[in-house]
C-alpha cells in the first residue's frame, strides 16, 4: 500500500506536529507502507520522510521544478520524481497512492486534500480520504463541512469521504481495512 500524505513546507508552532509526523512516518516504515509525498526536505514534509526511511520504509517524492530549490527538494528518496507543475505534481501523487491523508499545513494542504476530495465526489477516484487531526486542527474545517451540508451546499455522504482520525495507528488500519475492501 502506497499512502499520499499531504502536510506542511513549514513545522507549525509547538512540537506536536512535527512529532505526530515523525510518528506517523515510523509507522508508515515499520508496517512497511510506502510514503507518497511533495518531495521537499523542510517542514513537517522533511520530518515524516526522513522518519520513513530510517524505520526501513520506501518515499516517494513529487516536486516541481520551480520549488525544487524552494522547498529544498529531498535527495535522500527511494524516488524523487521533478516534474513541470503544480497540476503534474497532484497528478503523479494520486496516480502513485492508494489513499490520502492531510495532516497539518497550509493552503498547499488544504488545496491538495480539496482537489482530491473532489476528485472522489467526481468519480474520478474511490480511493480513501483521511484527516490526521492532530490537537484538533481540522476542526474548524469539519465545522464549515457540517455548515456545507446544512445549508445544502455539500451532500451528506461527499462530507463522510472524509475518514477522520486523531490517532496514526488507528487512521492506518482503517485505510487498510478500505483499500482491501476496494474491487
Amino acid at each position: 500500500m502506497r499512502v499520499c500524505v499531504f502536510c506542511g513546507s513549514r513545522p507549525g508552532r509547538g512540537s506536536d506536529y512535527v512529532e505526530t509526523a515523525r510518528a506517523f512516518g515510523r509507522l508508515l516504515g515499520e508496517r512497511g507502507v510506502d510514503l507518497v509525498y511533495g518531495g521537499a526536505s523542510v517542514g513537517t514534509m522533511g520530518e515524516i520522510a526522513d522518519a520513513t526511511l530510517a524505520a526501513g520504509g520506501e518515499v516517494h517524492g513529487v516536486i516541481p521544478h520551480h520549488l525544487q530549490a524552494r522547498e529544498i527538494g529531498h535527495q535522500g528518496l527511494t524516488e524523487l520524481h521533478v516534474v513541470d507543475t503544480m497540476h503534474d505534481r497532484k497528478a503523479k501523487m494520486a496516480e502513485l497512492a492508494d489513499a490520502f491523508v492531510a495532516l497539518p499545513g497550509g493552503i498547499g494542504t488544504l488545496e491538495e486534500l480539496f482537489e482530491v476530495w473532489t476528485w472522489s465526489m467526481l468519480g474520478i477516484h474511490a480511493k480513501p480520504v483521511a484527516l490526521l487531526d492532530v490537537n484538533g486542527f481540522f476542526q474548524p474545517l469539519l465545522g464549515l463541512a457540517d455548515h456545507m451540508v446544512s445549508e445544502g451546499f455539500l451532500r451528506q455522504e461527499v462530507r463522510d469521504v472524509l475518514i477522520v482520525d486523531s490517532d496514526p495507528a488507528r487512521l492506518l488500519d482503517r485505510f487498510g481495512a478500505l483499500c482491501e475492501s476496494r474491487p
